[in-house]
């Protein structure tokens, strides 16, 4: 089954406690398009570049079975750049830099190919620019997962944001971005009340505590997976929701059931994610890799108890 995947494609520079880059490939669409490659056959990106972006990294995109026609390179521009500081704990960071440049007038195309697309995730943008892609389809895809911060929750954009939110199915955001959305300091209520805003369903990310899934009636917990070592946990979060939303195309199942399982294999992709700077470890998993690291969160978490 098709997957349309809308997000930024960019250059980070990250500091953490265990080091520092100069310009590295990051962004949304990045490591969704990345992490959704692992599971799904048809990964379709839309995104925008400038004419300072590597064609190696466009290759390796492709290498990974992802389709770029979609991806625009402005010539003469530059590409979006983010630069940031990890504390200590990793759970905090500084903003050191954002430049927009291509970003700050992002115009999604949609190519005539790409109109096929059962499953569409949208990666954190603008709330108009997640509209606008939705609109420009011809048909609705069976699935539409969306991403968003905190930032597009202020007043600026929130009329908009709240506009979005009533066209999408499954929203994916942080416990810190729940509470602001709701106004409610109980995850539990903040989802009951998100979820009346349009999705049907919610994740909330907890970071290294897991995630949650709700749905109209049930709620799945997953855990984190206690790592050794965790070097940059930028795009975690995107490479959870590319895992997730490739799982759910490559068996086309949107079951409560089934996005339990998409929720962990979403939590197996982040675990990558983390162990390297930016798409790094993305790049080079495994089939087998993969095995073994869903088999380490089923292990996590299976027990068993007699009733006397």
């Amino acid at each position: 089954m098709s997957l349309l995947t809308v997000g930024s494609v960019a250059f980070d520079a990250i500091e953490t406690p265990f080091g520092k880059t100069d310009k590295i490939v990051g962004g949304s669409g990045s490591y969704i398009s990345l992490a959704a490659s692992y599971f799904a056959k048809k990964v379709n990106m839309v995104a925008v570049v400038g004419e300072d972006f590597p064609q190696e990294s466009i290759q390796m995109f492709q290498q990974h079975g992802i389709n770029t026609d979609g991806l625009q390179i402005k010539k003469g521009e530059k590409s979006f750049f983010w630069s940031g500081r990890y504390h200590n704990d990793l759970n905090a960071r500084d903003t050191l830099v954002t430049e927009l440049n291509v970003l700050a007038n992002f115009d999604p195309v949609i190519p005539e190919a790409y109109q096929d697309c059962q499953y569409l995730i949208l990666g954190n943008l603008t709330p108009s620019v997640q509209k606008t892609v939705i609109t420009r389809l011809n048909k609705r895809p069976k699935l539409i997962v969306m991403d968003t911060m905190n930032f597009w929750m202020t007043e600026t954009f929130l009329g908009e944001l709240k506009e979005v939110l009533t066209m999408v199915d499954v929203l994916s955001i942080n416990d810190e971005e729940a509470r602001m959305l709701s106004g409610e300091y109980s995850l539990v209520k903040a989802a009951r009340k998100i979820m009346g805003m349009g999705p049907k369903n919610l994740i909330i990310k907890k970071g290294e505590h897991g995630a949650l899934l709700f749905g109209d009636t049930q709620i799945f917990f997953a855990p984190a997976l206690p790592l050794e070592e965790v070097f940059d946990p930028t795009g975690a979060g995107d490479t959870f929701a590319g895992g997730f939303i490739g799982h759910l195309a490559s068996t086309n199942d949107i079951s409560f059931e089934n996005m339990k399982r998409a929720v962990i294999y979403g939590s197996a992709m982040a675990s990558f994610c983390v162990e390297k700077f930016g798409v790094e470890r993305l790049a080079s998993i495994s089939a087998e890799d993969l095995e073994e690291r869903v088999q380490e969160f089923v292990n996590l978490v299976q027990f068993e108890i007699e009733y006397a």
